[in-house]
């Protein structure tokens, strides 16, 4: 390879080597003090504030999560009647002094969001709906009486850019094809974002 030859590859790999360092840049996550994401912004942190509205007994932050009724139907009326019937549950069990001994008392593993293996969905609920993606998190809690619980978490990302979690699934069965046939997830959250705390 001559002089010249070895000048014009020189930038060439510059520019590839720059590129695949930008690819492989992970994007930051804020945690809380649990170790855990947060928030909208994320599929992650929907997932995790679900877990912690049942953890914490709290009504407010179970409703804020979930996404708001959409559709028309029988569907939908089971999924309003659903929101409505947990809510209230959520604020019954509030008003005890002890939680009860088989619900959740942490969060213990969150895993990192992957796209269902079928297109179906995605493209159903962007095309009906104006969903921007529909993916699903697994996490694992662990319960007051010392069992582990696993939940797998159907997320949506509206039309808003916010994430929200749709906690039944089978309300929607073709915004929900195939969620509980996936294998089981492997990739911590971790794995995918870089943590800020």
């Amino acid at each position: 390879m001559n002089k010249i030859t070895r000048l014009r590859v020189l930038p060439l790999l510059v520019l590839m080597a720059a590129g695949l360092s930008a690819q492989s840049v992970k994007p930051t996550i804020k945690v809380l003090k649990d170790g855990f994401p947060s928030g909208h912004s994320t599929p992650e942190g929907v997932a995790a504030d679900l877990a912690r509205a049942f953890i914490s007994r709290n009504a407010k932050l179970f409703r804020s999560t979930c996404i708001k009724p959409f559709g028309g139907g029988e569907n939908r009326k089971a999924y309003e009647s659903f929101l409505k019937q947990t809510a209230a549950q959520i604020v019954e069990a509030a008003k005890k002094p002890t939680p009860p001994a088989g619900g959740p008392k942490a969060i213990r593993t969150v895993f990192a969001s992957r796209a269902l293996s079928k297109n179906g969905p995605a493209s159903y609920g962007y095309a009906t709906f104006g969903f921007l993606d529909v993916r699903f998190v697994d996490v694992v809690a662990v319960l007051r009486n010392g069992k582990t619980y696993a939940n797998r978490t159907l997320v949506i990302l509206d039309s808003d850019k916010k994430w929200y979690v749709h906690p039944l699934p089978s309300s929607s069965p073709l915004l929900s094809a195939g969620l509980n046939e996936e294998p089981v997830s492997v990739k911590s959250f971790k794995d995918v974002y870089k943590i800020k705390r």
